[in-house]
């Protein structure tokens, strides 16, 4: 019989969130915390970490009205945050698709003079670094699945860009490596060793 597993950060976050939007309320940290234990299954002694995470985050407000630390979420403020933090994510994927066009043309160029190869392996360097990026911006974009269609349907448009994009740059890697094949007679396992190109370079699925 296989071990139950626990809850994730981000499922502990969520039901913590729950709570707000189900009730639209105000809570004090110790009625948020029996909720929690009782009916979405979080033990009590992290939930304060939990809410904290979430105020850092701007997801919770919190406001202290006498002596007491008062707590509230409604579902429109989540919305706006995760819509402005989704705008961050489209400009840097902006700004680093144009950085991969940039390192494109300067390994065209470099592969074209067959010169500064040290320069060439840190051109490649830098693309598989944005390409990893990408797909991490791609990983923390499918995390807002839960925002409202219209949002969603962006992301999605964003991510294919994204994709087809990097997509473009692999084709264009094979089609100079055809070019120098025909027009030097290089094997192209000559070409990938020399510039660094890896054995299981190939497109994005």
């Amino acid at each position: 019989m296989s071990k139950k597993r626990g809850l994730s950060l981000d499922e502990k976050r969520k039901r913590i969130m729950d709570i707000f939007f189900d009730t639209k309320d105000f809570f004090q940290l110790k009625e948020i915390e029996k909720i929690a234990s009782k009916e979405k299954g979080i033990n009590a002694m992290v939930v304060k970490e939990i809410v904290q995470g979430l105020v850092d985050d701007n997801m919770v407000d919190t406001e202290r009205i006498g002596t007491s630390n008062y707590f509230w979420a409604f579902p429109s403020k989540a919305m706006n945050t995760n819509k402005a933090k989704l705008q961050d994510l489209k400009n840097n994927m902006e700004t680093y698709e144009k950085r991969k066009g940039q390192l494109e043309n300067d390994i065209m160029e470099a592969k074209s003079t067959r010169k500064d190869t040290e320069e060439r392996t840190k051109l490649l360097k830098d693309l598989a670094e944005k390409e990893s990026l990408s797909q991490k911006l791609k990983t923390e974009l499918d995390g807002y699945k839960e925002c409202d269609p219209e949002v969603l349907e962006k992301m999605v448009e964003e991510t294919k860009i994204a994709h087809e994009a990097a997509n473009r740059w692999t084709d264009n890697i094979f089609s100079i490596k055809s070019w120098c094949t025909k027009n030097f007679g290089v094997e192209e396992k000559a070409i990938d060793k020399y510039f660094g190109i890896p054995e299981d370079f190939d497109y994005l699925e």
